[in-house]
């Protein structure tokens, strides 16, 4: 219950409730991207600092492959799941959402680690950036898979063409807040200490503040976005909690086996567990405009981001914790 009382979470709860309310409370969209941009380029530098500290070690390239293998992983576990009860587009569309991951999910766990003095290595800020993208590719090949099993519809000919795969690959690889993230890391791992000294003030002093106010915002459209749910299949319902809960689960197992830190394993959790609710749909909608946009971005942003925000991080620390 500790972590209820924390502000940035505080602040979380009580934008759902203003949005609950239809209040006509809201962060201008201008305000609320700088917000996103300053929290990744804060923990981008963060990340860059921990890693020019400590250098490329056997714990950072495990941590990685343990992170690129849950990002192919997930998505080819979500899709077999969702197949069941689902047509092959939304399926494929919904099981990359799942299979990517949230920034703003991993920030909230990085900042609770903080606050519980667990340690963590920065390079996971660079498994983050790897984990979006490989969920992205497989689901626009199971979708092209879907099309050319389909039968041809002539009234479907302009929405049924396969978007070449290369400018799909360079919208998932170039997303300007990925590239933001790695960037910032780069130039923390060139500056070390010295830069870190220098970007105190930024990165460290703001920050709190900064998703405190950054998660206010993500209340209120998490909140706007809950009624997309409703009229939906219970399996959907079940599926936005128990998936990241089983992907967790997955990731708990793996990091253990591996022999990471308790830290990184937490994070490692996090991340398996987390949904994109940005960089995914906005490919998604013009790579499989067969799906449907209110399913994944509902199940995301209205269901699985507000459960792992209030319980799922506390959680999967308490889990690490005690399995480590």
């Amino acid at each position: 219950m500790q972590s209820f009382f924390d502000p940035a979470i505080l602040f979380f709860v009580f934008g759902i409730l203003a949005g609950s309310l239809k209040s006509n409370l809201e962060i201008p969209a201008p305000i609320s991207r700088f917000l996103s941009l300053y929290l990744l380029m804060a923990l981008g530098l963060k990340g860059g600092f921990a890693l020019a500290g400590s250098g490329l070690t056997t714990e950072v390239l495990i941590s990685l492959g343990a992170a690129l293998g849950m990002a192919i992983l997930v998505p080819v576990l979500g899709y077999l799941t969702l197949r069941r009860f689902l047509n092959g587009f939304d399926a494929a569309a919904i099981a990359a959402t799942y299979g990517s991951v949230s920034a703003v999910t991993f920030i909230t766990a990085v900042q609770y680690l903080d606050n519980q003095g667990i340690g963590f290595g920065g390079h996971m800020a660079a498994a983050m950036a790897l984990m979006e993208s490989p969920a992205i590719v497989l689901a626009v090949v199971l979708a092209n898979h879907a099309r050319q099993k389909a039968p041809a519809n002539p009234q479907d000919a302009n929405r049924s063409v396969n978007p070449p795969l290369g400018r799909i690959l360079h919208e998932a690889l170039t997303d300007g807040a990925q590239l933001l993230l790695l960037g910032a890391m780069v130039i923390g791992v060139l500056t070390g200490d010295s830069g870190q000294a220098a970007m105190k003030p930024f990165s460290v002093d703001l920050f709190k503040g900064m998703l405190a106010f950054f998660l206010l915002d993500m209340g209120l459209l998490a909140a706007r976005n809950m009624g997309q749910l409703r009229g939906q299949s219970g399996w959907l319902l079940v599926y936005a909690i128990a998936g990241p809960l089983v992907h967790a689960g997955i990731a708990l197992g793996l990091g253990t086996l591996l022999g990471m830190s308790t830290g990184n394993v937490a994070l490692l959790m996090v991340l398996a567990a987390s949904a994109s609710y940005i960089a995914v749909p906005a490919v998604i909608r013009h790579a499989i405009p067969e799906a449907n946009p209110s399913l994944y971005f509902g199940m995301s942003l209205g269901l699985t981001f507000p459960f792992n925000i209030l319980i799922g991080i506390p959680l999967y620390v308490h889990i690490a914790q005690l399995l480590q």
